[in-house]
């Protein structure tokens, strides 16, 4: 039997964990966009009303 290679389950730990971390950062990114949108579409609403009501 072989002796184990630790340097390549080493980097597969390390892969694996920045892989994680990517799909993390793009998940939160995702998540403000939305938000941002949202806020958006809330002010062309608010925006909206005002210009029926003055009119």
């Amino acid at each position: 039997m072989g002796k184990p290679n630790y340097s390549f389950a080493k980097r597969q730990k390390e892969l694996a964990k920045q892989k994680k971390k990517e799909e993390k950062r793009q998940k939160k990114l995702e998540k403000i966009e939305s938000e941002t949108e949202a806020a958006a579409e809330e002010s062309d609403a608010e925006a909206d009303d005002l210009t029926e009501t003055s009119e």
